[in-house]
């Protein structure tokens, strides 16, 4: 990966993960992204958001972990936060179920908008298995190299940190995490909150309040789920 790509990568990231910036299948990468964009196809996110989730989110602040599978693939809608759209996108019906299933288990009112960012500046990081897609072309950029790299960002965490929490929707999700460490940390399984799935288990899951329960009892404060309106957000 190019050298610009290692200046995106928030420091305390860089240090345990950039290694993996600069192998072959990494360089593979970044040349085909390069000749995609040279190609006129438009690539999601822009980049200078592809490393968001690890700029919001420290190494050392991480609490929680979502992982999803590839960005949204419409104009204007990935930002480079998991399952988040900026303020004025609408709200993907996925998301949409997150939010249903927020309210029912903590009570939260829904809001006006689909930014996470509050929640991924409390520590959740907000992590895609694939962190570019083509317009258009839903995991277009599957198999290119980033599943290597987010596996180390995720094994990462399992080793050297404790008392996580991995939130792991769909199946997808869950061979991603099956390799972290069940007696370091938490994790809570369901279907995915896409509307072919979330009836089959993900709504009344509850893993909201027994994520918050699990970082009380390991003296971590919990995470305020109650997303701000759109007019409170501070968008970098």
């Amino acid at each position: 990966m190019s050298g610009a790509a290692q200046v995106r990568l928030e420091p305390s990231w860089l240090e345990r993960v950039g290694e993996q910036l600069a192998t072959p299948r990494m360089q593979a990468l970044a040349r085909f992204l390069r000749e995609e964009k040279a190609a006129g196809r438009r690539i999601y996110p822009a980049g200078s958001r592809i490393f968001a989730a690890f700029e919001q989110t420290p190494f050392s602040a991480t609490k929680l972990v979502i992982l999803g599978q590839d960005p949204y693939h419409g104009p204007g809608q990935a930002h480079g936060l998991c399952f988040s759209v900026l303020p004025g996108i609408a709200v993907p019906h996925s998301l949409d179920n997150i939010f249903r299933e927020l309210a029912r288990d903590l009570g939260t009112t829904r809001p006006d908008h689909g930014c996470l960012l509050p929640w991924a500046r409390q520590g959740v990081l907000l992590l895609n298995a694939v962190l570019t897609v083509e317009h258009g072309h839903a995991g277009s950029h599957q198999g290119k190299g980033w599943e290597e790299f987010t596996d180390a960002c995720v094994d990462a965490l399992n080793r050297g940190r404790e008392h996580l929490v991995f939130l792991l929707w769909g199946s997808y999700a869950q061979a991603k995490g099956k390799l972290i460490d069940r007696q370091r940390h938490l994790v809570l399984r369901a279907p995915h909150p896409s509307p072919l799935s979330a009836h089959r288990g993900f709504l009344g899951c509850g893993h909201f309040s027994r994520a918050n329960a699990y970082l009380r009892d390991h003296a971590i404060a919990p995470i305020d789920w109650q997303l701000p309106p759109a007019s409170h957000l501070q968008i970098d």
